[in-house]
């Protein structure tokens, strides 16, 4: 499915998860009509222990898809105590279909219940089908809305129990 690709931790600021952080950014404009994630997210929260960024790499060293997670506790988001949040899930077109998402999402969970966190959550919008359905076939379940987006009629937010 996907032999020959490396998943490597690089820090948020890496210049290829930057690349495709602006990719990502570009298909949301699209999507939600001219709207990026406005979700502010600084490197440091994605350092180990405390998160973790991924970049899948094909044989040649080319960037084909990120993912993240960072530390969340309770806040007046909505937050919990003991969340690891999903960020940054996101595969290039051309590779999409290879279980790329579906490799980084299980890396992020192990990695983040190996950091103690309990419960792993995102939040993601309704022009995101694949991502719902990804998210929907690795146990995910429909919770309470958090985050920056909780109150946009778009936003649907799930959650799945690390422990």
């Amino acid at each position: 499915m996907s032999h020959g690709i490396d998943l490597r931790a690089v820090p948020y600021d890496h210049p290829d998860a930057i690349r495709l952080n602006d990719q990502v950014q570009l298909e949301y404009q699209v999507r939600y009509d001219g709207e990026g994630d406005a979700t502010f997210l600084d490197p440091a929260m994605f350092l180990p222990p405390q998160g973790l960024y991924l970049v899948a790499y094909d044989t040649g060293g080319t960037p084909l898809a990120t993912g993240g997670w960072r530390t969340q506790d309770e806040s007046d988001e909505g937050y919990r105590d003991g969340d690891a949040e999903l960020k940054r899930m996101y595969v290039v077109p051309g590779a999409r279909g290879l279980g790329l998402a579906r490799r980084i999402l299980a890396e992020l969970e192990a990695d983040a219940r190996a950091a103690g966190r309990t419960r792993m959550v995102l939040e993601t919008g309704d022009k995101q089908p694949e991502a719902i359905a990804l998210y929907l076939s690795s146990g995910y379940t429909m919770t309470k809305k958090f985050g920056y987006y909780r109150d946009y009629d778009s936003s649907r937010c799930m959650a799945k129990l690390l422990a």
